[in-house]
């Protein structure tokens, strides 16, 4: 597959709550490229600061590309002070994406921290025309990183929600939601995106039940391409590139701590 790189319009930046923001810019050419699981690398300024690019998953990808972010550091900062009709200088789509389930598949569950969750809603809009039972867990730090998740709700996804601190949903972690869904080693696959530490209770889990799944790793990434390493993790079968071998990877090949 081809990437692309060229320079966009802004269609929205809106503030989905406290902490998250979802970018929609017009890409036709993108639109026809993207899979569930792929990244775009977005230049958020037109000068030297920040110099690199920034990795951002496909959010959605239907009329328009969406990504979903945080505004936390000086490139995400600037991303959210974009308005409708800004240029965004754009390349993508970038990564290996998502393997979708086999046929015999009757249920996929989402898993998902904070961030996290960016490349589940793309996912769900490919997945609901199976007509599968599909299920999203989702863990927050607090209230602020929690949104009402309307689309996957809209997609027929079953949310459920955990904060840390219980002001949404469940008291604790992603993984005391596990017992919200009756989970079978024969027609689940499992999807999971974000902390480290919340990837491997899922890998454990998933090991423990003999449930296939994937896992999209999220590292800091420089050119985006496989070409400079920095984003390299190991696996069962070495050293692999977020960006280029990923992020989507075997949920059983990554090695997670």
């Amino acid at each position: 597959m081809d990437q692309i790189q060229n320079t966009y319009k802004v269609i929205s930046n809106e503030k989905l709550c406290q902490q998250f923001w979802c970018l929609s810019f017009d890409a036709p050419d993108l639109l026809k490229e993207v899979k569930p699981g792929q990244f775009v690398h977005i230049r958020s300024n037109e000068g030297l600061e920040p110099f690199f690019r920034r990795p951002f998953s496909v959010y959605r990808a239907q009329r328009y590309v969406e990504i979903f972010y945080e505004a936390k550091g000086p490139g995400t900062r600037l991303l959210a002070a974009k308005t409708k009709g800004d240029p965004l200088d754009v390349l993508g789509p970038l990564g290996t994406p998502f393997v979708l389930p086999s046929l015999d598949i009757k249920q996929v569950v989402m898993i998902a921290g904070g961030i996290g969750v960016a490349p589940m809603l793309i996912l769900s809009d490919i997945l609901k025309k199976r007509k599968l039972d599909l299920v999203l867990l989702y863990g927050g730090r607090t209230r602020a990183h929690v949104y009402p998740m309307k689309e996957f709700k809209d997609n027929g996804v079953k949310v459920h929600i955990a904060t840390d601190d219980g002001s949404v949903g469940v008291k604790g972690r992603v993984s005391d939601l596990f017992e919200k869904v009756k989970f079978n080693s024969h027609d689940t696959f499992i999807y999971t995106c974000g902390p480290n530490p919340m990837m491997k209770a899922v890998q454990d889990f998933a090991l423990k039940n003999n449930i296939k799944g994937q896992a999209a790793c999220e590292e800091i990434m420089a050119c985006g391409l496989g070409a400079c390493l920095g984003c390299s993790i190991l696996t069962k079968h070495g050293y692999k590139t977020v960006c280029h071998d990923g992020p989507a990877f075997d949920l059983d090949d990554v090695i997670l701590h």
